[in-house]
């Protein structure tokens, strides 16, 4: 059985993931809506992503004979100004759902609650590689955004990305 503590940050967790999922999904639509289509599969797979780390999270709990509580998920509120915009917002969000998956980390330590530090393991790695894609992204816009010819290119690359679904074993 779960500390209650741990518990609960981790059913919070669900719902960041899910808001994650919202939000990438409203950036989705912004790039779609300015004919990026690239920018738009990015986000769309990166929507996909968020999705299944919810799950993850819902699984675990319910492996640990956990009760898992739904909360009600606002819509992301933000207002592009440009095409960078998303971006930025994006990198920001990472570093807030590291700083989230690190408190319950450290609620884990603090009850020596060794198995959901090892299952948190993945989420710090993955909050890693979150991280340095959506820095990535702000840099290469940075380099080639503002060309027209570089725009296109980078909404292709971008538009080559795949989901695939995570491989954590719980």
């Amino acid at each position: 059985m779960l500390h209650k503590e741990v518990a609960r940050l981790l059913n919070e967790q669900i719902n960041k993931e899910l808001y994650s999922a919202y939000l990438y999904l409203e950036i989705s639509n912004y790039y779609q809506e300015k004919n990026l289509a690239g920018f738009q599969n990015w986000y769309f797979v990166q929507a996909q992503e968020e999705r299944d780390h919810a799950m993850l999270f819902m699984t675990y709990l319910q492996n640990n004979s956990e009760s898992v509580t739904l909360d009600t998920i606002k819509a992301p509120n933000t207002s592009f100004s440009d095409l960078k915009d998303p971006l930025n917002a994006a990198m920001a969000h990472e570093q807030y759902v590291t700083k989230l998956i690190n408190n319950i980390y450290d609620a884990a330590f603090q009850e020596k609650d060794y198995r959901t530090m090892q299952f948190l393991d993945w989420f710090i790695k993955e909050q890693g590689e979150e991280e340095k894609n959506a820095d990535d992204l702000c840099k290469k816009y940075d380099l080639f955004g503002s060309d027209a010819k570089g725009l296109y290119l980078l909404d292709a690359e971008l538009g080559a990305r795949v989901y695939t679904a995570p491989s954590l074993v719980l």
